[in-house]
């Protein structure tokens, strides 16, 4: 389980605690020091503590909260928390949310202008990568969390920073929802359901977004006239889902809309582009593609290869794999000095009709700048022999060979 050390997480760990004599089940906690609070240390120690006296282990992890590109605190504390979650090895991490966080997240995901899948707020259950996240207490009332701790005389730690109404989360619980509470008693529960019926549309959208791109995607790229007989909204959640499957990041939305609408307007000449964190998508030639940022590749010595085989080298962002065909390169070199190296520029491989610049079988074959630049090329010894997936040097051709192909992740 989390363990903060505040009210929420103790009551949670009590209640663990008496479940686990029950029923017999491993329970171990882990608290994210974030370092932002002098009582920092205080805190993992009383959480310390308090497992050392339940018989729980308990894991310290110390994070770097560090702000830039215009995120908040809270959203970088909170990404932080996640990923030291996303590491666990345990079937389920337990989290101490309850209504009123349910229905406050919702309220702030509104006032950002969230979409179905942000007002969907925090399911009971979710996976996050590989860990599940399950949120027991979603049912439950601040209010009736209080009356627990106090009735079992649980200790626990207050952060100093609940109190500061700069926070809008801390806005919200100090000032505007006591005033709808006393208008609308039953705000939580309201909030609680419009979440729900929101987690349903995201669902609905997303199975439309996965049809969508399985109708209009042909050989991991976006065929154009399919996506232009989509509708517009279908476009844009196609567009979307798409750059979440690959782990390219999201965009904005002014973002998302402005390149929708340049890859159904712009000359077909041109290579409208979605910069995005991890890569970008970039229409080229009637398609759109999606290429992914590498890092600069070096060199990667091949070893252990054989036909068939696929190999994910190291620092380069793709997959590649060796054919069997009716004519290839030598199965001998398999076990030789074979490399993949980055383009240094002015290479050249040998052709049929003699010795063609890479960048021109590159473009021979329809890809787009982005890949170009970051195309790995096949080398035995300081020799070029091929740029796997688009052409083998013709002096080594010989019959019963092997290919080599490349996929961009």
């Amino acid at each position: 389980m989390g363990l903060s050390g505040g009210m929420d997480s103790m009551v949670l760990l009590d209640l663990l605690v008496q479940a686990r004599a029950r029923l017999g089940f491993a329970l171990s906690a882990v608290h994210v020091h974030h370092g932002l609070s002098r009582h920092a240390d205080a805190w993992a120690e009383r959480c310390r503590a308090v497992c050392m006296s339940y018989g729980v282990e308990l894991r310290i992890e110390r994070v770097q909260v560090s702000v830039s590109g215009g995120e908040s605190l809270e959203a970088v504390a909170r990404r932080e928390r996640y990923r030291v979650y996303a590491a666990s090895s345990a079937d389920a991490l337990v989290l101490a949310h309850h209504q009123d966080d349910l229905a406050e997240t919702v309220l702030l995901q509104l006032l950002r202008g969230g979409g179905p899948r942000a007002l969907a707020a925090m399911p009971v259950w979710r996976m996050h990568e590989k860990v599940g996240l399950w949120r027991p207490m979603l049912a439950v009332r601040r209010s009736q969390i209080e009356a627990y701790a106090q009735a079992h005389h649980l200790l626990w730690v207050e952060d100093e920073s609940n109190a500061d109404t700069r926070w809008r989360r801390n806005l919200l619980r100090h000032a505007v929802l006591p005033e709808i509470a006393g208008q609308i008693p039953h705000y939580r529960q309201h909030l609680a359901r419009s979440a729900a019926l929101c987690a349903d549309a995201a669902d609905i959208l997303r199975e439309v977004a996965c049809a969508d791109l399985a109708a209009v995607k042909t050989g991991g790229r976006l065929a154009m006239p399919a996506f232009a007989a989509l509708s517009c909204a279908r476009q844009r959640q196609l567009l979307a889902y798409w750059c979440e499957q690959l782990a390219l990041g999201q965009p904005a939305p002014s973002a998302l809309e402005h390149f929708r609408q340049q890859l159904l307007g712009a000359a077909a000449a041109a290579s409208p582009c979605l910069a995005l964190d991890s890569g970008a998508l970039v229409r080229y030639r009637g398609e759109v593609w999606a290429c992914r940022q590498s890092p600069a590749c070096a060199e990667v010595k091949l070893t252990g290869l054989m036909p068939g085989s696929a190999v994910l080298p190291l620092g380069w962002a793709g997959c590649l794999s060796l054919t069997l065909k009716s004519s290839g390169l030598p199965v001998d070199w398999l076990a030789g000095d074979l490399r993949l190296l980055p383009r240094q520029g002015g290479e050249r491989l040998a052709q049929s009709v003699g010795r063609k610049p890479v960048k021109t079988l590159l473009q021979e074959a329809g890809l787009p700048p982005l890949l170009r630049e970051q195309w790995p090329l096949l080398y035995r010894g300081t020799e070029l022999v091929a740029v796997p997936g688009v052409a083998i040097s013709s002096d080594h051709l010989q019959a019963g060979g092997w290919v080599p192909q490349w996929t961009p992740a």
